[in-house]
């Protein structure tokens, strides 16, 4: 078993990503994963990602407020318990349009090990 406290969560920041705080939760700099990691990001208001897409799909749960999400061809405001996942090479685009914070987890597949 490996346990991380949110408070003690590994911080990091990601180009194009303005008025985010990202923390990991599992994974990556967080401990061992042998399939995916774990985020969670607290949007502020006026903050979230440039568009952009990757090799890999991205899977977003809403846990507080709203956040739009955009593929650049289509848009949608996530609530609460909502969620979306983003097919590799779609486009990606998170935005915090409220006067609150939003808080979103996001699950990512590691890179697969060479054979």
């Amino acid at each position: 078993m490996h346990v991380v406290r949110f408070a003690e969560a590994p911080s990091y920041h990601a180009p194009g990503h303005d008025k985010m705080a990202m923390v990991r939760l599992q994974g990556r700099e967080a401990g061992p994963s042998n399939s995916a990691w774990l985020g969670v990001s607290i949007l502020e208001p006026g903050g979230g990602t440039t568009l952009d897409s990757s090799s890999v799909e991205k899977l977003y749960l809403v846990l507080d407020g709203k956040v739009t999400v955009s593929n650049g061809a289509d848009e949608v405001v996530l609530a609460r318990w909502d969620s979306c996942r983003i097919s590799p090479g779609e486009g990606r685009k998170l935005f915090n349009a409220t006067n609150q914070e939003a808080t979103i987890l996001l699950v990512m597949p590691l890179p697969t090990p060479p054979p």
